[in-house]
């Protein structure tokens, strides 16, 4: 047996891609557009895991955009996806730059939790060692759910 990835449903294509491509760094491995289904798949992955996507190596989030408009409820439910990350403090800056709520802040260097645009909850591990507890994050109350 063999993870291959993670489905998540999307209401605005573009809003989703900007977040997970732009914000959070991943990269579109592959896409499938289905005209009869009125669906598109887009498959994204880590950076440094591109290659190993593109053959079915290596985990991916499949992003389901259907073509009619439809809402999606219980981005709690689904739980979260987790990202192992450079520098927790330069992405979750990066992320609240750009809008983005910083639900539970990196207060100990080592895990936050953000939300996509369509509520689902991402996971921020820091790599190898966490980082020496640092301002503002340190005395930043959590927000929101995650």
């Amino acid at each position: 047996m063999k993870y291959l990835h993670t489905m998540v449903r999307v209401r605005d294509l573009d809003e989703s891609m900007k977040f997970y491509c732009d914000l959070l760094g991943l990269v579109e491995v592959k896409r499938y557009d289905s005209e009869q289904g009125r669906f598109s798949l887009i498959y994204l992955a880590a950076p440094d895991q591109v290659e190993q996507a593109q053959q079915s190596f290596s985990p991916t989030i499949e992003l389901t955009y259907n073509w009619d408009p439809e809402e999606y409820t219980g981005g709690r439910n689904f739980g979260h996806l987790a990202f192992a990350v450079e520098n927790i403090y330069a992405l979750c800056q990066k992320l609240q730059d750009a809008g983005v709520a910083i639900n539970r802040p990196p207060r100990c260097g080592h895990m936050a939790f953000v939300k996509s645009p369509d509520g689902i909850s991402i996971e921020l591990l820091q790599q190898g060692d966490a980082l020496p507890p640092a301002e503002p994050w340190q005395s930043m109350e959590n927000t929101g759910s995650w």
